[in-house]
C-alpha cells in the first residue's frame, strides 16, 4: 500500500494500448472543407501515368519525402508492411529494364489472352520500356507477407495488400503534388525484382514506378474518367 492507503499503480503491460493527443487537427467551416476538397481534386485530376520522361535529375530528398509520405498510410495492426527500394544507379536501372523487357515480351506474345491485348490496344503499350532508363529514379515497392522478429521468428502481418495499396496511392499523390510524374507498373512475373535487389523471401514485389519530370514532348492516351454518378452510390437503394 502507498502512504495514502491506495494500492500501488500497476505497471502497464508492454502491449497495453497507449494513446497521445491527436496532432494537427484544425477546425474548418463547411465552406472551407468544400473549398479544400475542390482544390485537391483540381490538382489530382491532372495526374496521369507517364511513359515519356526527361532525364533531368530529381533530388534524392524529394524521393525520400514522397516515400515517408507513403509511410504515413494506415496499416493492419500498425505492421507497416511496406518496403521501398529507390534506384538511381544507371547500370542497375539498365539491368532491371532488360529483365523487365524480357518478361514483358513473353507476356505480350505468349501469356496475354487476346481480350487483354484488346483492352491495352488504345493505350499503345508494348514490351519496350524506355521510361525505366530515362527516368532518373526507379522506386520498387515491396509488400512484406510477414515480418522477422529479433529472434528470427516470423511475425504475421495483417491486411497486407490493402495496407500497401494505400501507401502506393499516397506515394503517387506525393509525386504528383511535386510536379513530377510516375507510372505504376506491374511487370509479370515480378519475382526477379526480389533477387536483383537483395530482398528477402518474405517480401513480394508490389509495384515498380519510374519517377521523374515528364519529357517536354510527353503525350498520354486520350482517356475519360467515369463521372460521379457512375462510381458513387449514396446509401442503400430504396426498397421497391
Amino acid at each position: 500500500m502507498t502512504k495514502d492507503g491506495a494500492p500501488p499503480a500497476a505497471h502497464p503491460a508492454e502491449d497495453s494500448p497507449r494513446f497521445v493527443p491527436l496532432a494537427g487537427r484544425v477546425a474548418r467551416t463547411d465552406d472551407e472543407l468544400v473549398a479544400r476538397a475542390e482544390a485537391f481534386h483540381d490538382a489530382m485530376r491532372t495526374r496521369r501515368s507517364v511513359r515519356h520522361f526527361s532525364t533531368r535529375p530529381v533530388p534524392r530528398q524529394a524521393i525520400e519525402r514522397a516515400i515517408m509520405t507513403a509511410a504515413s498510410a494506415p496499416s493492419g495492426a500498425n505492421r507497416q508492411p511496406w518496403r521501398f527500394v529507390a534506384i538511381d544507379d544507371p547500370a542497375l536501372k539498365a539491368r532491371l529494364r532488360a529483365a523487365v523487357e524480357e518478361e514483358e515480351y513473353r507476356t505480350y506474345t505468349e501469356r496475354m489472352p487476346e481480350a487483354w491485348r484488346a483492352a491495352l490496344r488504345p493505350l499503345g503499350t508494348d514490351h519496350v520500356k524506355p521510361h525505366m532508363t530515362d527516368a532518373p529514379w526507379l522506386v520498387v515497392l515491396f509488400a512484406q507477407k510477414y515480418g522477422i522478429g529479433p529472434d528470427g521468428a516470423q511475425v504475421k502481418n495483417y491486411y497486407v495488400e490493402e495496407s500497401v495499396g494505400i501507401a502506393a496511392g499516397l506515394f503517387i499523390a506525393a509525386i504528383h503534388s511535386m510536379g513530377l510524374a510516375t507510372l505504376p507498373h506491374t511487370p509479370s512475373p515480378m519475382g526477379f525484382l526480389r533477387s536483383e535487389l537483395g530482398r528477402g523471401i518474405h517480401e513480394k514485389p508490389f509495384l515498380l514506378m519510374p519517377v521523374g519530370h515528364p519529357a517536354d514532348d510527353a503525350r498520354v492516351p486520350d482517356l475519360r474518367r467515369l463521372p460521379a454518378g457512375t462510381i458513387i452510390q449514396w446509401n442503400a437503394p430504396e426498397a421497391s
